[in-house]
């Protein structure tokens, strides 16, 4: 045991004090909330949140937190590369809608901090950037100045992943529930797309794509989620896991807001 406690000032210390060194004008700050988050509650995450604005503002730093839902997995992808070529795949106008509206509520944010005044008019210019390619052209240039490939923005299929899939399937018929992303998470992290410790490597190569989220309509033996590993018997380990993550039943659950709260202040 190290004694460690769930201290708000010293996380806020600890995401603050990179982001001030980089020199920054305004930062915005995705909070997540729920099951698959850091702060499980909305009190906890608002506490933090709202320590981060002040904290940032009392520096010089314009700064905005957006509260979000985690309670389910955020798009459909688990494991670096595939998290990045998702997120390369909302630039070209796809990806799923979870995903691709967080990002135009964060983009938005972004620019009513770089001056624009108008909400809606923040939303059309993202959507601009995104249907006229300068967004892709914009991520190569970023891509390209930190030594990268370029070409993964405009063919994410570059992007290596793990050959071999493990589907897990719905055992019944019914309507998915819930998803519990930390479950999720922590399968992913069985399957080494994630660590533990800070000695261990991440495997860019393996994750899980999430196929049913909550309030979708599955049927017996249908997909739940996929597995991409380079053993087959690695993700036969990891199966049950994902499997006891997903709730099925009769009714759809009510729809949950994916933007909980902005704190501005």
């Amino acid at each position: 045991m190290t004694g460690t406690v769930e201290s708000v000032p010293l996380i806020t210390a600890s995401i603050l004090s990179k982001k001030l060194a980089e020199g920054i004008d305004g930062l915005v700050l995705d909070v997540k909330v729920g099951r698959g988050a850091f702060m499980k509650s909305l009190e906890d995450a608002r506490e933090l949140a709202r320590s981060l604005v002040r904290t940032g503002r009392r520096a010089g730093v314009a700064v905005t937190a957006v509260l979000t839902d985690m309670e389910a997995p955020l798009g459909h992808a688990v494991g670096n590369a595939l998290e990045t070529a998702e997120a390369l795949r909302v630039l070209h106008g796809e990806g799923p809608e979870d995903l691709r509206e967080l990002t135009l509520v964060l983009g938005a944010e972004m620019l009513r901090l770089g001056g624009e005044r108008s909400k809606a008019n923040a939303r059309r210019r993202l959507e601009a950037a995104i249907a006229d390619g300068s967004a892709l052209q914009k991520m190569e240039a970023i891509v390209a100045a930190q030594g990268g490939d370029a070409r993964v923005v405009a063919e994410p299929d570059r992007l290596a992943i793990a050959k071999r899939s493990v589907v897990v399937a719905a055992p019944t018929h019914g309507t998915v529930m819930s998803v519990d992303a930390l479950a999720i998470g922590l399968a992913g992290v069985a399957l080494g797309a994630g660590r533990t410790r800070s000695d261990q490597e991440v495997d860019p190569a393996v994750g899980i794509t999430v196929h049913a989220k909550p309030g979708d309509a599955v049927a017996k033996g249908s997909p739940l989620a996929t597995l991409h590993v380079h053993r087959a018997r690695a993700g036969a380990e990891v199966a049950s896991r994902v499997a006891g993550a997903f709730r099925i039943g009769r009714r759809a659950p009510a729809p949950r807001p994916l933007v909980l709260e902005t704190i501005r202040r």
